[in-house]
């Protein structure tokens, strides 16, 4: 149980006033994304504190904050309006049968992100580039940036002739304009100056504090708070119950194969999003604190928090890449900070909901432009010249693919880059070094790896026809690294082989050998073995023992 509970918090003050910060912060970006998608805002909030809570508990990078977030909960936007059709076009119509659909959706989601974490899917994070990830923070940043000017809107209800409601937004206008860029700008200069006067409060609470208070005490009209603008998005408020299991799952759900194939793709595609940006965030959160989390052990809770999610009636969630900086930099850095979020966050619903609702919506704006300042890696224009072109390209395309489209893409589309980029750089290494022995035997030193991309290469290198009668090929400085090299290897002697030549092949690794002889047994004698033969091994990382 210590082990579970391990960097529960070395500094419960900072750990918990980060997390109070937090909670304010993500109510407006939780709220926000249950609109766009059409899903009642409680119900965004419910998933946020239960996802919160599992992950802070239990998952594999304290510090690190889950919610409810915007790049899983649009996944789920087609699916509440086709959920809602067929729910319609039941024998017995059910109103809301798409929140049916979406728990059952978000349950699936989590299940595959446990199975995830099980098979230790998460230590394939490894393999994400620096440059993807520095496209990564700075795509994220500009979006998160882009979401907050969003904030600078007004939405008003119009019903049309039909009786039908819709929500067009505005941009403000004159004073109410005025007085929101100069609450943002005060929230920013409190969260830029306080820590240089002191670092005993967290400046980025004290901002919301102070605003929250010169709106109230000014008694500013027309400046757009927490609970209107839940209200002018067709929200009630914040006013909410404490989460229950949810029996309504189990008895309007089709528990059929027809409902499996239309929430599996939806699920699949939630779960692999929701743990690209959940390991990536935790991977910018080593790098901000030097220390190191587990990636399957994160995969795991995350999964968890989904299941109990969807159980209760929440919706999906993820690592939120936001509000883990704003956590960070306020000091949280043990579990006690996400914990303290998810608390303070359900004590908002059940008890504070209408002095939270007088929060203005520019101080928390504030916070979050400080964070995007914070968080996008300025020094990528400094290095930019300094770096391979390839790397400036796959910088460059990740940011922009992430503000585009999503986050699972600019990662997918990075990864592929860089990794034909490697293959291309590898392929190029391949030499071999040609001598002579004094008994006249030709000898290959072969340096470099032989893989798919260098087989070609590595062909050229030899002349079967013209070269003397005793060839020997020597692998001391090289590595056969795929099936293709193994191809190429045996295809080169055979071709000696057949020309009645004898070949001997020199410090192969005991794998090659076995996959060598398997489909050709009679390889044994011309396979040399040597106290020298290179092995290969892989280190065993402590970390990834940890689920």
């Amino acid at each position: 149980m210590r082990k579970i509970f391990n960097n529960f918090t070395s500094n419960p003050k900072d750990d918990i006033l980060s997390g109070i910060t937090v909670s304010l912060a993500m109510i407006p970006e939780v709220v926000a994304f249950a609109f766009v998608i059409g899903i009642d805002p409680l119900v965004a909030l419910s998933g946020a504190f239960m996802i919160g809570l599992i992950t802070a508990l239990f998952g594999g990078r304290p510090g690190l904050i889950s919610g409810a977030a915007g790049a899983v909960a649009v996944i789920f936007a087609d699916l509440i309006i086709e959920g809602h059709d067929k729910g319609l076009a039941m024998d017995a119509p059910v109103d809301n049968m798409q929140y049916i659909y979406l728990f059952a959706a978000v349950i699936l989601m989590g299940i595959i992100q446990v199975l995830a974490g099980v098979f230790k899917v998460g230590k394939f994070v490894r393999l994400i580039p620096h440059p993807v990830m520095m496209g990564f923070v700075n795509g994220l940043a500009i979006v998160i940036f882009w979401a907050q000017v969003k904030m600078f809107r007004n939405r008003n209800a119009v019903v049309d002739e039909n009786g039908v409601t819709e929500y067009i937004a505005t941009y403000m206008q004159g004073s109410q304009l005025y007085i929101m860029i100069a609450l943002v700008a005060l929230t920013m200069a409190i969260v830029f100056f306080l820590p240089k006067l002191t670092k005993k409060i967290p400046a980025a609470l004290t901002a919301i504090i102070v605003v929250t208070a010169i709106v109230i005490l000014g008694d500013m009209e027309g400046v757009s708070t927490v609970g209107s603008y839940i209200r002018d998005g067709g929200g009630t408020g914040l006013k909410g119950e404490l989460p229950t299991f949810n029996t309504e799952l189990w008895d309007k759900l089709p528990i059929n194969l027809e409902t499996f194939k239309f929430i599996l793709p939806y699920a699949f595609l939630a779960a692999a999003v929701g743990l690209i940006e959940s390991l990536m965030t935790m991977n910018l959160v080593d790098e901000l604190t030097e220390t190191r989390g587990s990636g399957n052990r994160e995969s795991v809770a995350q999964g968890a928090g989904n299941i109990i999610s969807g159980l209760f009636g929440g919706t999906g969630g993820c690592g939120m890449i936001g509000q883990t900086v704003i956590n960070i930099n306020a000091g949280g850095r043990g579990r006690l900070s996400g914990v303290m979020m998810s608390l303070t966050l359900l004590v908002f619903l059940l008890f504070t909901d209408e002095y939270i609702e007088q929060v203005p919506i520019a101080a928390l704006v504030g916070v979050m432009f400080m964070m995007v300042i914070e968080t996008f890696a300025w020094s990528s224009f400094r290095i930019l010249r300094k770096i391979p072109k390839s790397d400036a390209l796959v910088l460059i395309t990740v940011s922009v693919v992430t503000v585009v489209f999503d986050l699972a893409i600019a990662v997918f589309v990075g990864v592929i880059i860089s990794a034909l980029v490697f293959a291309w750089e590898s392929a190029k290494r391949i030499r071999a070094r040609k001598s002579l022995k004094v008994d006249g035997t030709k000898v290959y030193e072969i340096w470099g790896p032989l893989f798919f991309g260098s087989v070609t290469d590595f062909n050229m290198k030899f002349d079967p026809k013209n070269d003397p009668d005793k060839v020997e090929i020597d692998f001391i400085e090289a590595r056969v690294q795929d099936h293709s090299g193994i191809e190429a290897l045996r295809g080169i002697a055979n071709k000696y082989l057949d020309l009645g030549k004898e070949i001997k092949l020199t410090h192969l690794s005991p794998e090659c050998k076995e996959l060598l002889m398997r489909n050709n047994p009679e390889f044994d004698t011309i396979i040399e073995s040597s106290i020298e033969d290179p092995r290969y091994h892989i280190a065993t990382d402590l970390m990834d023992a940890e689920v």
